[in-house]
């Protein structure tokens, strides 16, 4: 394969926001590097500017919010490779990109702990109630201790299942383990055991029944866009607890607020949604649902992680290598 700027010129990847490195020093001096930053709040770029900045580039650098789709990639017709600040590349068109000899690359495992972890930060929130003892607190509602002030979840003995069990599901089951639950756990593959970790494995309708506490971690797809609704959440244990830190329409978020409303389920703990960075106004209100604005990867050394991987990938393509971390294979361009 080889490298576009064959007459002199650097090759040119476009990144469509500031990231946790210095980007053009990750690229490297072989290649020319702009970078999305427009004047006042941190935004994601208009499709308008998507276009206008991305012109001419032969590698982009995108976020989930970018869309890159048919029309995109056909007005870009010197790309040659996507490379995804992400796991997950459901917002690129892989079959288009494919098709017309694109790379599309993602960020995997360097996220992984970090989501994890908060996972168990709003899994412990809502069992524990701890939105409401702080908003109790700061509006001068504490008055001193009482046996029966703010009672939670105790999740000794209680049950996480896990809806899908990809590098971050098991890593959220490890977890498990030092607070004495069971794990009961959905998978689209095979899961040997020594990667299961005591974890059992049963179909959906099981995993419903029987959790306590559901955690989602499957990729968004067409089959798995709102495979938590309403059906599911009736399924479920009365007062158990959902927590979604994989992608937002995964989960029905008007279903949820009507389980929530009902009263059938505990609490709900959200870092990602339905129509992001809009919430489901039914969530908004409630003391039962902590909500985090997508902050599952937002460690120093997991973003830093992210931004190098992408940019590497990009800047190999574009300098005429092969990526690290492809999800596709296009055929080679000449």
């Amino acid at each position: 394969m080889s490298a576009p700027g064959g007459n002199g010129a650097r090759p040119r990847l476009f990144v469509t926001r500031r990231l946790a490195v210095d980007a053009a020093a990750v690229a490297g001096p072989a290649v020319e590097v702009r970078v999305f930053a427009p004047p006042g709040p941190e935004r994601p770029p208009t499709r308008e500017e998507l276009l206008a900045g991305a012109r001419g580039a032969a590698g982009l650098v995108t976020l989930l919010s970018d869309a890159v789709d048919v029309a995109l990639l056909d007005a870009l017709p010197g790309l040659r490779v996507v490379a995804n600040h992400a796991v997950g590349v459901d917002n690129v068109d892989l079959a288009a990109a494919t098709a017309r000899g694109v790379w599309v690359t993602n960020t995997p495992d360097v996220l992984t702990d970090a989501t994890a972890d908060l996972t168990w930060a709003l899994l412990l929130a809502v069992a524990r109630r701890l939105r409401e003892g702080e908003a109790l607190l700061r509006g001068g509602g504490f008055h001193g201790w009482s046996p029966t002030l703010l009672l939670g979840l105790e999740l000794r003995g209680r049950t996480l299942g896990v809806f899908g069990f990809g590098r971050i599901g098991r890593a959220v089951a490890r977890r498990a383990a030092g607070f004495g639950m069971d794990v009961l756990y959905t998978s689209r593959r095979p899961v040997p055991p020594a990667e299961a970790s005591g974890a059992r494995a049963v179909d959906k309708a099981e995993l419903l029944a029987h959790a306590d506490v559901l955690s989602v971690h499957c990729p968004l797809s067409a089959e798995t866009h709102h495979a938590v609704g309403a059906a599911e959440l009736a399924r479920m244990k009365r007062g158990a607890i959902l927590v979604n830190t994989a992608r937002g329409p995964i989960v029905d978020e008007g279903a949820l607020s009507a389980a929530l409303a009902a009263g059938h389920l505990g609490g709900a703990g959200l870092d990602v949604y339905e129509d992001e960075p809009a919430v489901h106004p039914g969530l908004l209100g409630r003391h039962d649902v902590v909500l985090l604005p997508h902050v599952g990867s937002a460690t120093h050394e997991a973003r830093r992680r992210m931004a190098e991987l992408a940019l590497g990938d990009a800047a190999r393509v574009v300098r005429g290598e092969r990526p690290l971390h492809p999800v596709n294979a296009p055929a080679l361009r000449a």
